[in-house]
């Protein structure tokens, strides 16, 4: 804990976790700072609403720092957090299934003055249309799709965070967007 936080920030992940699997807290701060915005994005598209989200990325966080010195870094300290929190949100849509809220998916912006309110509703049914599709999806299905989809992630690093190869990952990322495209074909 004798550095600052400024000096902290510069570090990269690596010297950061070999810092926290020591024991510095500033160091796992950091992290969490570094990662904590993209890990609550992908708890709450999963889970559907911020407080059932908060709670997986908390509960994960502190799992995460509990299991640091066993990280051995196969994986990078994102995608291993990734991978916590998919699961911890897998464990939680297992127990119950919350409906799945899409607020981040920017809606279309309306060009000119005609047919603004008829478009803004059009577009607000869309989305509510696609967040109902995206939750009837299996699980598994809903993680791989939110994770290539709504946070770019490679075949690869999607396998390495859902713990399957990647020829699976393609399955469920192949049967997720046909059943997409079905649900929403009245929408094009």
């Amino acid at each position: 804990m004798g550095d600052t936080g400024g000096a902290l920030d510069e570090l990269d992940d690596g010297l950061l976790v070999a810092r926290a699997a020591e024991g510095d807290e500033d160091a796992f701060a950091v992290l969490v700072h570094r990662h904590g915005g993209a890990l609550l994005a992908l708890a709450y598209h999963m889970l559907g609403n911020l407080p059932d989200a908060e709670e997986a990325v908390q509960d994960a966080l502190i799992s995460a720092w509990r299991r640091l010195p066993e990280f051995r870094g196969d994986a990078t300290f994102s995608t291993w957090t990734y991978r916590i929190v998919t699961n911890r949100c897998l464990n939680v849509l297992r127990g119950h299934a919350p409906p799945v809220s899409l607020n981040a998916v920017p809606e279309p912006t309306a060009h000119g003055p005609e047919g603004e309110p008829a478009r803004a509703a059009e577009s607000e049914a869309a989305t509510q249309a696609l967040a109902q599709a995206l939750g009837n999806l299996p699980s598994a299905q809903r993680a791989c799709w939110i994770l290539r989809e709504l946070h770019g992630m490679s075949y690869a690093e999607i396998a390495q965070v859902v713990g399957e190869s990647e020829p699976t990952v393609r399955g469920r990322l192949f049967r997720a967007r046909r059943t997409l495209m079905k649900e929403m074909a009245s929408w094009r």
